[in-house]
């Protein structure tokens, strides 16, 4: 097939985007297939994609990407590089290349990528991508919607609350919020923006540090314990991987340094707790309308209570990304991932229900 491997754009989790691209890409190829690389902000600019076969010329047209740096992009600086107007979202061509496509692998990460927008405009462009569709997709990447709906269908979560900018300068106690608290933008990724209040002081940085991303945070129970996480493709939840940080918690360094974490899977984990935490897994992606594949995390308190955190509907596909490692353990190596997500996507397609 022509595949598009879409990547990079304007999150705050850009880096790790142009890395998961890369990633597949690489794999995809090695499969046979013929890929472009494309950054959905920068796109390509020379010639004119109606008039060559620009997947004769994929090596030579991909973006190279570096690696991940210890911190988030500086995104004004990325806005700024692109010549044309700055302003418009999809970079030069990005539209008419996918529409050449047989399918656009989606590497997006962040709200960028994973609120359905995109998904939403390929939609009405008939652009196959792959991936959940633009409803779900919305509807998981907003963390207060999704935490009222997972609580409606049976998916245990943290209590929290959801804290407006115009808020900003309300204590803990003010905002009826109970310390210790994780406090973290209400749309982002990849623990970006993501701080631990255990006082008012620690609260107060908080909110300052997560309103840098996002006009609305969420100030959600702080659980002590141990943090897992489960993939889910088609209907189907792979095993449970748990996640060890060396030093502090999963934060946007130890996700994506290597060294950094130890991850474990399968997760040593009783049987049956095992079972439930993939029960879940796979309920929440029901109840969020995640249709092909997705990643949920949860924690697991020293009462043996288990609280979904969050659903990932584009899980990373770096090196250090989890959800290749929860293949692994089943025997499924990255190749055969990459063309499994792809085949569970076509599905959608094929009964019509990938249809605009």
């Amino acid at each position: 097939m022509d595949i598009v491997v879409l990547a990079g754009g304007l999150s705050t989790e850009r880096d790790v985007s142009l890395k998961t691209g890369e990633m597949v890409a690489g794999a995809l190829r090695e499969n046979g297939h013929r890929v472009i690389l494309l950054d959905v902000f920068m796109g390509y600019g020379p010639g004119d994609p109606a008039q060559e076969d620009l997947f004769a010329r994929a090596d030579e047209i991909s973006l190279k990407p570096a690696g991940i740096a210890v911190t988030a992009p500086d995104l004004a600086q990325v806005k700024a590089s692109r010549g044309d107007s700055p302003d418009g979202f999809f970079g030069p061509n990005v539209i008419r290349i996918c529409q050449r496509a047989d399918l656009v692998f989606m590497a997006l990460h962040g709200e960028d990528g994973e609120n359905g927008k995109i998904q939403a405009a390929f939609d009405l462009f008939g652009i196959r991508y792959t991936g959940t569709g633009y409803f779900g997709s919305a509807l998981a990447m907003n963390k207060e919607i999704a935490k009222q709906l997972l609580l409606a269908g049976g998916v245990p979560v943290p209590g929290g609350k959801s804290i407006k900018k115009e808020n900003a300068g309300q204590t803990a106690a003010e905002a009826g919020v109970t310390l210790p608290c994780v406090v973290k933008p209400c749309c982002g990724g990849s623990s970006i923006g993501v701080s631990i209040a255990h006082d008012e002081a620690e609260y107060a940085a908080a909110l300052s540090e997560g309103f840098r991303y996002e006009g609305e945070l969420i100030a959600e129970a702080y659980v002590e314990g141990r943090e897992f996480s489960v993939a889910v493709i088609d209907g189907r939840a792979l095993p449970v991987i748990e996640i060890a940080p060396l030093d502090g918690f999963y934060d946007y360094r130890n996700k994506y340094q290597a060294g950094s974490t130890v991850e474990t899977c399968p997760a040593d984990l009783p049987e049956e707790i095992a079972a439930q935490m993939q029960a879940y897994a796979v309920a929440a992606a029901r109840t969020l309308g995640l249709d092909t594949y997705a990643r949920m995390d949860f924690m697991l308190d020293g009462n043996q209570n288990m609280f979904c955190l969050e659903a990932n509907t584009l899980p990373g596909m770096t090196p250090t990304s989890l959800i290749p490692q929860e293949a692994a353990a089943e025997g499924i190596n990255f190749r055969e991932l990459c063309e499994l997500l792809i085949n569970v996507s076509l599905k959608k397609y094929e009964t019509g229900e990938g249809q605009p």
